[in-house]
């Protein structure tokens, strides 16, 4: 059995994730409250509010069971620092949040699990912090890449840094499964049997499939927009300022529809926004709401995500459901660490039975 702690958690999409693929997640530990209540209705896990730049080795090793056979140490810090939505300035700006990958490999000296994990932003591997984080992982055999998440069947372009290190041998990440390379999902085989609704609508029965307002101007926009297209569809009436500049920042992924038979954009916190990327829905005057961005995020459809009688807020909500590791990404991972154990225990079978 391998028992887990999974590091600035959020709402529980690596936790759900691991969990569904065989294993034991005991915790999680997130600075945002608001991140509990999803976490522990949908996690046989506990939620522990803490901030990880304050957390001791003593405190986290507490949260292991102690008769567990394996732990594993999961740290997928926050991205923003080095995502390229946020790259203007980053060369030369000390942000604190870089120092939560630091603190994750603080953590790693300090407990020595057997395994760990980490998701990031491809550009995070550029950073010297990153480099720094390798150092703290000696001991460990790494493996480390670039992921396309579609190819293990997320329904969207997302690629992501991933890095597995294990105390016991060489790992790796699995390979895609034919069923995820034949499959390859689309937005439409993810959410084209949700309720059709109007900007502005929430679905009665479900209080997270909830789309945005939008402008008079927006509401014309959306109309002229064409899956795949860009603003440049528009008529020149419809075209905003930022377009017409010719320093060459004309955004040309903002303000578009997706297509339903490609995998979407990467989900962001902003997701729900029409003008915020290619956030439009393929066919519905709107943007995505937040049912489908979680689904898009492999989120199944019975996750709570909200108490009963709760109404979601976009920005709130956004950010959570924009910042998760998605769950089928979880799911790899344990796959991943318990296909690495079958076979170190196959080896050390092998090794007892010769004379």
């Amino acid at each position: 059995m391998i028992s887990c702690v999974d590091l600035f958690c959020g709402l529980g999409g690596l936790t759900h994730g691991l969990a569904r693929g065989g294993v034991r997640v005991v915790a999680g530990v997130d600075t945002d409250e608001q991140c509990r209540f999803p976490y522990e209705a949908n996690n046989d896990a506990t939620f522990v509010q803490r901030d990880v730049h304050e957390l001791p080795g003593k405190e986290l090793q507490k949260l292991w069971p102690k008769k567990s056979s394996y732990r594993l140490l999961a740290g997928c810090a926050p991205c923003q620092p080095f995502s390229t939505y946020s790259r203007k300035g980053r060369a030369s700006r000390t942000d604190e949040k870089w120092g939560l990958v630091s603190d994750f490999g603080r953590l790693i000296d300090e407990t020595s699990p057997d395994f760990i994990t980490m998701e990031n932003v491809p550009q995070l591997a550029d950073h010297p912090v990153f480099e720094e984080f390798l150092k703290s992982a000696r001991g460990y055999h790494i493996w480390r890449g670039i992921v396309e998440c579609r190819s293990y069947g997320v329904p969207q372009t997302r690629k992501r840094l991933v890095l597995l290190g294990s105390r016991l041998g060489p790992i790796e990440l699995v390979s895609p499964s034919p069923t995820d390379e034949q499959s390859r999902p689309t937005v439409r085989n993810a959410i084209g049997h949700l309720r059709a609704l109007s900007a502005g609508e929430a679905d009665p029965a479900d209080s997270l499939h909830r789309a945005c307002r939008l402008s008079k101007l927006n509401l014309r926009r959306i109309k002229r927009s064409v899956p795949g297209g860009t603003w440049r569809d528009w008529s020149p009436e419809l075209i905003a300022k930022c377009h017409r500049k010719t320093t060459g920042e004309t955004y040309p992924s903002v303000y578009g529809r997706m297509e339903w038979d490609a995998p979407s954009p990467t989900i962001t916190t902003q997701c729900f926004g029409y003008g915020n990327g290619r956030f439009g829905h393929p066919e519905q005057d709107r943007a995505i709401t937040l049912r489908e961005a979680a689904i898009l995020q492999t989120f199944p459809e019975s996750y709570e995500f909200l108490e009963p009688g709760e109404v979601p807020k976009f920005s709130t909500m956004g950010r959570l459901i924009g910042n998760a590791v998605p769950v089928r990404l979880g799911e790899v991972v344990a796959e991943s660490l318990r296909k690495h154990l079958r076979r170190i225990r196959r080896k050390l079978k092998t090794r007892r039975k010769r004379p």
